[in-house]
């Protein structure tokens, strides 16, 4: 699997987030070197750039493999606040272990952030947010 890049994420609050939209698409690495240069040139000329998470991957396949349907499921999960990792397990009906390792691999792409937090009379807790308002999947074969 060879992840092409990925631009960086807003660094925002989750209550800025909600004009945040992730984009994940296929591309060559040529291209997305050339919106790279083309996004910093507007930045030079003073432009705005709009909030924008992108994640682009070389094979389609691997987009595909990266976001599988418990994944997506995952990201739907979050987007409307942030959960722990044992209630979105629960919510999902899937095994905490295995959407701590989806949340790990969603967050290495920058479309989810977590943090810890005291779990009263528990320890401590993973909270899940997402990064955006809206996840656009763009796949060309």
């Amino acid at each position: 699997m060879k992840n092409v890049g990925k631009t960086a994420p807003p660094k925002a609050t989750s209550r800025a987030r909600t004009s945040v939209k992730a984009r994940l698409t296929t591309d060559s690495a040529e291209s997305f070197f050339s919106g790279s240069r083309e996004r910093a040139r507007r930045l030079d000329r003073g432009q705005k750039l709009p909030a924008q998470i992108t994640v682009v991957f070389e094979n389609p396949a691997d987009l595909l493999r990266v976001l599988s349907a418990e994944r997506v499921r995952l990201l739907r999960g979050v987007r409307g606040e942030p959960l722990a990792v044992s209630k979105l397990a629960s919510d999902l009906g899937r095994d905490r272990q295995a959407v701590r390792r989806d949340v790990s691999l969603l967050e290495s792409l920058g479309l989810l952030k977590t943090r810890e937090e005291a779990n009263p009379g528990h320890g401590r807790r993973r909270i899940v947010e997402a990064l955006a308002e809206e996840y656009e999947l763009v796949a060309t074969i």
